[in-house]
Formats: C-alpha cells, sequence, structure tokens
C-alpha cells in the first residue's frame, strides 16, 4: 500500500514537472492546460501500464500487452484533458503532438519505473538469498555443535560405568547410589542438550550433580567452592561447556595429587564479558597432556558460537593448580 502510494505520487510530481517544462518552452494553451493533459496522460499510462506489470509474469505476454496499453492509455489521456480542458477533439492538431510528447515523456517515465522494479526485485533476491545461507550456516552451527557436545559427554559416562563395575562386589550400596547420581545427571543433561534457553544457573545445577558422582570416588580427596551470583546465574549459557573444565581440573590436578584438592568456580560481570574461572589446586602444568580433546572441543564451540569474542585461557593458578578462563560475550 505504501508503495502505491509513493509510486502514484511520484508520478504526480513527474507530471507537474514536464506541465512546467511545456508551459517554459511555450507549449499549449498555459500552465493550467498543461498540468491538465500532463497529469491525464501520466496518470493514465501509470494506472495502465504498472497493472500490466505486476499481474502478468510471463515476459512474452507482458510486452504484448503493454504494446498496446502503452498508445492507448496515451490516447485515453489525451481525450480525457481535452474533454476537461475543452481544448476541442482529434481534428485539432496539438492533440497528436500531445500524442508525441506522451510518447516520449512515457518512455522515460515507464523505463524509470521498470528500472526502479528491477532494482526492488534484485534487492530482493538478495535478501532472500542471504537468508537461506543464514539459515544453511544456522544448521551447519546447530550439526558441529551436537556433535562437538556429543564428543564431551562418552569419557565420563565410561569412567563413572566402570567405577559402578568394580563397586558391585565390593560395596553394593554405594554402586547403587552412584547409579542413581548417574541417572540424575543423564536427565538433568539431556533436557539441557535440548534446551535453547540454558542459562548459567542450570550448568551450574548439572555440574554439581556431575562432581557428586566424582565425589563418590574421591571422597574426601575432592572438595569444590561456586562463587557465582545470581545475576551472572542468570545468563544465557551454552549446555555442558563447563563440564569439561571442571573434568580435566579433577583428572589432571586433583587425581594425581596426593591428598586430592578443591576445584574453586567463580563467575563475574563486565560491561561487556562473562567471566568465569575454573581453578584447582592440584599438580599443576606439569604436562601438555591437559590440553586435549575436551579443552580442544571448548575452544571449537566457542569459534563456532562467538568467532573471535569467545576466548578460552589456561595458565598457572595463584595457589597452585591450573586456571581455566571462559570469556564470553554478555
Amino acid at each position: 500500500m505504501l508503495n502505491i502510494i509513493f509510486t502514484t505520487f511520484a508520478n504526480i510530481l513527474f507530471n507537474t514537472a514536464i506541465a512546467g517544462l511545456l508551459t517554459a518552452v511555450g507549449f499549449g494553451g498555459g500552465f493550467w492546460d498543461n498540468m491538465v493533459f500532463s497529469q491525464c496522460i501520466g496518470l493514465s499510462i501509470y494506472a495502465a501500464n504498472a497493472s500490466v506489470i505486476c499481474h502478468i509474469t510471463d515476459k512474452r505476454w507482458r510486452w504484448g500487452m503493454l504494446a498496446f496499453t502503452f498508445p492507448g492509455s496515451i490516447v485515453f489521456g489525451v481525450t480525457l484533458g481535452a474533454w476537461i480542458t475543452g481544448a476541442g477533439d482529434w481534428s485539432n492538431p496539438q492533440a497528436w503532438v500531445a500524442v508525441i510528447i506522451g510518447l516520449f515523456f512515457g518512455g522515460i517515465g515507464s523505463i524509470a519505473y521498470l528500472l526502479n522494479q528491477r532494482i526492488e526485485q534484485l534487492g530482493a533476491e538478495v535478501k532472500q538469498r542471504r537468508l537461506n545461507e543464514m539459515e544453511s550456516e544456522k544448521r551447519q552451527m546447530e550439526a558441529q555443535l551436537k556433535m562437538l557436545q556429543a564428543q564431551i559427554e562418552p569419557h565420563f559416562l565410561f569412567n563413572t560405568l566402570a567405577n559402578v563395575s568394580s563397586l558391585i562386589d565390593s560395596d553394593p550400596a554405594l554402586s547403587k547410589k552412584l547409579l542413581e547420581r548417574l541417572n540424575d545427571w543423564l536427565r538433568i543433561a539431556l533436557v539441557r542438550a535440548r534446551s535453547d534457553n540454558a542459562t548459567l544457573g542450570d550448568e551450574l545445577e548439572m555440574l554439581e550433580n556431575y562432581l557428586q558422582i566424582l565425589k563418590i570416588r574421591f571422597g574426601d580427596r575432592l572438595r569444590w567452592t561456586t562463587d557465582v551470583d545470581e545475576e551472572a546465574r542468570s545468563k544465557v549459557f551454552p549446555p555442558m561447556l563447563l563440564q569439561p573444565l571442571v573434568e580435566n581440573a579433577v583428572r589432571h590436578g586433583i587425581e594425581p595429587k596426593i591428598g586430592g584438592g578443591e576445584i574453586q568456580i567463580r563467575a563475574s560481570l563486565t560491561d561487556t564479558l562473562l567471566r568465569i574461572e575454573v581453578s584447582d589446586t592440584g599438580v599443576g602444568l606439569i604436562s601438555k597432556e591437559g590440553g586435549g580433546t575436551g579443552l580442544a572441543n571448548i575452544r571449537a564451540r566457542l569459534a563456532t558460537l562467538y568467532g573471535e569474542r569467545g576466548r578460552l585461557t589456561i595458565q598457572n593458578g595463584h595457589n597452585g593448580g591450573v586456571a581455566a578462563i571462559l570469556e564470553l560475550p554478555r
């Protein structure tokens, strides 16, 4: 609707400019007569030929119809203008001059209109192509994220099931408790993995369950604290992004250390970043073993989700051990 109003207004302005030009060169019976003829011819061309262009999609039929409607609309416009102004009929030579002028300026206006329509069509095609490309990239990203996420879970599952198997004979009650914890973790993990609106608080809830499972195995050798305020907990957060960092801290920091150690999870917000630190008091960076598949998967997911705005840094901790720092855009 707005497009019709705009093009009609533009047509009226174009017709008015033609009337002014003809009056300036001394053609016709003055500005009023030129204005009436110009508007009658111009609006007739617009109404008839725009309808053909908009409603006939086949190019051969469209050009065939325009071959009749274009000169026909000019003849109609001249006839209407002569009737309104009382300037005479087709016996007046000025009527045929008006037809020639209408053909000239009408051709210019029609070409401009067709070019504008083509530009709009090309713009719409480019926009649709970009939308299709974005949708395709989104599907590829989702598939890649699911593949990377699927690589995170088996290691933990295999280790836990191996622990259950070793405890069945020696401590059946503890093995049952471990299976119950694993069942709870799987239920929460599946819900989180399929959610598009998971928050950091949801991830920490699942992580607490995960650590409780490890606690059954490590006992007092594994301790942890969480320091995350409510504002940070409410932030949207990709599922299964923290667990590999904690698993890495346990496997390469706490487990090799006599007496175990403590894991600390902190989160803070700045104007532009959500910063999460997972640190441990384990044996520290004694080898490159900690830079394995788990951390590589996290970096790959960060690159897919955030590009260069997401970053994972591994460094020595303040109290020994290792600190893994996640920085995500808010």
